[in-house]
């Protein structure tokens, strides 16, 4: 990395080109690590090849990208999954999180009416949720469920189900259910868990978290059930909140274990204070959700039933990670 001086000028550069590269479509590309060249980008992205020419030659030329034997074909640097780490708080903050930004004062007048009228593309979320996600928080939920031993997990709000993806490739013996509301996500998930050949171990169920209140058949049998970020939306009704994870306290199998990494209210270690002032402001006064304290997520788990609650701090700037076993 350059000097402090020059940084900001890099991440800005580097934020702006990735996330180019996901609105026209070849961040899959990109993130796969595999050799590419124009030819590829315009069959995943149905762009002309001569039209994205100019667009690989700038990933190159910011040293994001390799040439390969000098025929045109490229792989992604050294350090691109750093770069894409490090500008994903940038892309969630700034593009994410944009219809918030630019409509701060309607926001501030009346936010109701400028919630309904202004509201977050949902992919760029996932995708700003991922590029920050692979480097923090994911690595510690798939090391506890690896811990764990767990044949069959449940991801609530799963998205793409990228993570439980992940976790069947690693262990042929594992099956997982992918819950999540959107039918976007849902259809992403089966054609990635295709594309991955674990289709036969994955169930993608196209319902929202608090329908388990009423049918938890999708959480029967689980020896983890695990949740990234989508129990704090959950939390705007405190009373289904509570009703869900005494749902999933009592599907787990015996010894079974939660793993939740959600946010909590303005964090206070050094490493997290301004990321989480951004968060905790921008989920109190743009989406209406009040974030609780890391005692008071705790205090929720305990009260579900869970026997023993652990919290793990070193996840992303303002995020635990909550572990609660039956």
């Amino acid at each position: 990395m350059n000097s402090v001086r020059e940084a900001g000028a890099d991440f800005a550069a580097v934020a702006a080109l990735l996330q180019i590269a996901a609105e026209i479509g070849v961040d899959e590309v990109l993130d796969s690590g595999r050799t590419f060249g124009a030819a590829d980008l315009a069959g995943a992205t149905g762009l002309s090849e001569d039209s994205l020419k100019g667009f690989v030659h700038a990933l190159s030329a910011a040293g994001l990208l390799t040439a390969e034997d000098g025929n045109d074909r490229y792989r992604p640097s050294d350090d691109y999954a750093d770069w894409r780490h490090e500008v994903g708080y940038l892309s969630w903050a700034l593009t994410a999180n944009s219809p918030f930004l630019q409509n701060a004062r309607a926001f501030l007048t009346d936010s109701e009416s400028a919630a309904d009228a202004y509201r977050r593309d949902g992919r760029r979320v996932a995708v700003s949720s991922r590029w920050i996600g692979d480097r923090t928080f994911y690595p510690a939920v798939v090391d506890r469920v690896v811990a764990a031993d767990a044949k069959h997990v449940v991801d609530l709000g799963a998205g793409a189900a990228g993570l439980l993806i992940d976790l069947l490739v690693q262990d042929d013996r594992r099956t997982g259910v992918a819950l999540d509301l959107s039918a976007g996500a849902c259809a992403a998930a089966r054609e990635a868990a295709g594309r991955a050949g674990v289709d036969g171990r994955l169930q993608v169920v196209e319902r929202s978290v608090e329908s388990l209140i009423a049918d938890p058949s999708p959480l029967e049998g689980a020896d983890v059930i695990q949740a990234c970020f989508v129990m704090h939306d959950v939390l705007q009704d405190e009373a289904a909140f509570d009703d869900v994870l005494r749902t999933c306290h009592k599907a787990l199998a015996p010894g079974g274990l939660v793993a939740v990494v959600d946010a909590v209210s303005y964090g206070q270690e050094d490493r997290e204070r301004k990321f989480s002032a951004l968060f905790t402001y921008l989920h109190s006064t743009f989406m209406g959700v009040e974030l609780p304290t890391e005692d008071q997520w705790v205090e929720k788990f305990r009260s579900a039933g869970f026997s023993n609650v652990e919290c793990v701090s070193q996840v992303m700037p303002g995020g635990r990670l909550f572990l609660a076993t039956k």
